[in-house]
């Protein structure tokens, strides 16, 4: 990434933090609409704690999707600014409508309109950046308050770029920009260690089969795979990590690296958290928990520092997530997806597998379970309407193939909408129109492969 571009998306920033300064210091609500997965939710966190230490006012509404029956309520409010974070980006011109001030800090690939000077509008892509792997949308919303003296709030960013999956052995782009905030700042700091899940706090066999990021293959969803795994190396399985003699660590490590090389790889804590907290990793998956879990309050009272009860809360409610988590994994494991010619799908009406759908695609391709030399979409019926998630990996992606535009284009001929990114995106149709959108899918999908 070239500094022109970085200074370009810095100085779009900057015109962003002027205006909410603006209206903190008129003393107005600041009206905060925000996805409801681990980044939306980091993006509200550190733009709601940089109004109230600016001594602010502001009211969040987190939502699993942005759409016109959104909107319309919203135009009905009387605020004199918006900001929608970690979506917006797809709806330029029916936000350009509004009256008030609004401020759009997103990542998705945006719609191709230029809205009026009421909308200041950050966006990588707008600026060449990728934002599938540079910069997620908590990123985009820590640049909208960083020129406030706020870089002792960067952990938010990292913590939705985490759960945006855009840590690869390292942060890229803007994201190590961001990096360099928080370790200046003195918040964060970095050790290198086993990034299995969880560790000082869950027995150790659970501890693996929770390790979701990276996978662990073979054991990632399967309690009884990984204890059986621990029983054949002779490593005590009910206990913490922690509490393993070194020796048995020592062995942990070198099987875990033969598995997957990533399992060992930096660690990144905020020292002075709760112990459960303390992994910028742990505290990501707990928002995202209570987010799709629709424990909206609790997942912003986690953002704004509260912890107590609170804390207990949120802990249980990721247990629930995480059996949740397993027993779609034991779904795609046991049925595997439906194979097209370039697709594969998963469908279900089970109420807990579609609200957790998406991620258990993504673990799935991550895992080896799904085909991974095929994208992946996940369906999930609702009512009348069918939720569709799409996942891929960054070699097919680079084979030529775009989610975001596949499911835009593919949704619209059926009265639906899509979006997102390139490795990763959702859409929304009629459940009429299931099989024939998911043969233009795949004709979509075939088309894009063999295009130059």
């Amino acid at each position: 990434m070239t500094q022109q571009k970085q200074h370009s998306l810095l100085n779009r920033s900057a015109e962003a933090c002027n205006m909410l300064k603006k209206h903190i210091d008129n003393n107005h609500i600041i009206r905060i609409v925000s996805h409801n997965d681990a980044d939306g939710i980091s993006a509200a966190g550190v733009v709601a704690n940089a109004i109230k230490e600016e001594q602010g006012q502001f009211h969040i509404t987190l939502v699993p999707r942005l759409n016109m029956d959104v909107l319309s309520d919203l135009r009905k409010e009387d605020y004199e600014i918006f900001m929608f974070l970690d979506m917006g980006s797809a709806f330029l011109k029916q936000l350009n409508n509004f009256k008030s001030d609004i401020i759009i800090a997103d990542h998705h690939q945006p719609e191709d309109f230029n809205p009026d000077k009421h909308i200041i509008h950050v966006n990588p892509h707008l600026f060449g950046i990728d934002g599938s792997k540079e910069l997620s949308g908590a990123g985009s919303a820590y640049f909208c308050i960083r020129d406030l003296d706020k870089k002792h709030l960067a952990h938010f960013a990292l913590s939705g770029a985490f759960g945006d999956m855009q840590y690869h052995n390292k942060f890229v782009g803007m994201n190590e920009l961001i990096l360099k905030d928080a370790l200046e700042s003195g918040i964060l700091e970095i050790h290198e260690g086993l990034k299995i899940q969880s560790k000082s706090t869950e027995i150790l066999y659970k501890s693996l089969a929770y390790t979701f990021k990276p996978v662990l293959p073979g054991l990632t969803g399967d309690p009884e795979k990984s204890k059986s795994f621990l029983e054949k190396r002779g490593v005590s399985y009910g206990i913490k990590f922690a509490d393993l003699e070194g020796e048995e660590q020592d062995i942990l490590k070198d099987e875990l690296i033969k598995i997957n090389p990533k399992i060992f790889s930096d660690i990144y804590t905020i020292p002075k958290d709760s112990p459960y907290l303390r992994d910028l990793e742990d505290f990501s998956d707990i928002l995202d928990a209570c987010g799709k879990s629709k424990k909206y309050s609790l997942a912003i009272s986690l953002a704004l520092g509260e912890r107590g009860e609170a804390l207990d809360a949120a802990l249980n409610i990721r247990e629930n997530y995480r059996l949740q988590l397993l027993k779609g994994m034991e779904l795609i494991r046991n049925e595997g997806a439906v194979q097209l010619d370039n697709i594969q799908y998963v469908y279900s009406e089970d109420s807990v597998i579609k609200k957790i759908m998406g991620t258990i695609i993504s673990i799935g391709l991550s895992a080896g379970i799904l085909d991974s030399n095929k994208p992946v979409f996940g369906l999930s019926r609702l009512h009348k309407d069918i939720k569709i998630s799409g996942r891929t990996t960054h070699e097919m992606v680079n084979k030529g193939v775009n989610l975001a535009k596949a499911l835009k284009d593919c949704s619209s001929n059926f009265s639906g909408q899509g979006g997102g990114h390139d490795v990763a995106a959702g859409a929304m149709i009629p459940y009429s129109t299931k099989d024939e959108f998911l043969h233009l899918l795949d004709e979509q999908i075939t088309y894009q492969l063999n295009s130059d």
